[in-house]
């Protein structure tokens, strides 16, 4: 990719209009590759490192940013023989991105997508702590005593599970809905914590991550995300 104006690659990258981002770096806001930039800098989008006061801008025009409502039934995969369901009808040709963490193929609700792996790596790794949120339809009628030992912490196979934030927001015949909120993300995690305080899940749809939120995107609908919406994301994973 050739190079370009710094001002350009920071108004394409949703920081403003040119005339804004050339304030920003006549400020001594901006640097390039640890270097104070100035006006007149040209920067390679997809060598380059840049930050705006401290914080990483993406310039990379080839970095997309992709959210998926998956359907249930669906494999949280671009490529397996053996599923009958995957994720390649729902993407745009010739667009090579992959999903950032898992939902089970029974589980659905917002999935990101993307083709970058600094980001990637850093919203599913456990130790930077990105919050998901889902809201489960159980078996049973959730109990103050049920949530309170999803917040204490539950015993799993592979370890204790604990809930950051649960409430339940439905009571009626004999089932209920709970919003649990975990910032981990092992495998059939959420299903496992609620079967083992009593409460089944029915169905289960994955509602947020991190600051991205599912909204009124309908199952099988996808869109791109926002400049904003990235920012968010990347200062969700501490980027």
């Amino acid at each position: 990719m050739e190079p370009e104006r710094l001002q350009r690659a920071l108004a394409r990258a949703g920081l403003g209009s040119r005339r804004s981002c050339e304030e920003l770096i006549r400020d001594g806001r901006v640097t390039v590759n640890g270097r104070v930039a100035v006006l007149g800098d040209r920067v390679d989008p997809e060598r380059d490192r840049v930050l705006v006061d401290g914080h990483v801008v993406n310039v990379n025009p080839g970095l997309r940013y992709l959210v998926l409502h998956k359907p249930p039934g669906v494999t949280t995969t671009t490529r397996d023989r053996h599923a009958s369901r995957d994720l390649t009808p729902f993407l745009p040709r010739n667009l090579r991105v992959f999903p950032v963490g898992r939902l089970d193929r029974d589980t659905e609700g917002l999935l990101l997508l993307t083709n970058d792996g600094e980001l990637a790596q850093r919203l599913t790794h456990p130790r930077f702590g990105v919050e998901k949120e889902y809201l489960a339809e159980v078996e049973g009628t959730p109990t103050a005593r049920q949530l309170a030992r999803l917040r204490r912490g539950v015993e799993l196979e592979d370890g204790v599970a604990r809930a950051l934030k649960v409430r339940a927001v439905a009571r009626s015949g004999g089932r209920g809905a709970v919003r649990l909120v975990i910032g981990e993300g092992r495998k059939r995690e959420v299903r496992r914590m609620l079967a083992a305080v009593g409460l089944p899940v029915r169905r289960l749809v994955r509602v947020r991550q991190g600051p991205l939120r599912l909204g009124r995107l309908q199952p099988g609908e996808i869109r791109e995300l926002s400049a904003e919406e990235v920012r968010a994301l990347y200062r969700a994973a501490g980027l």
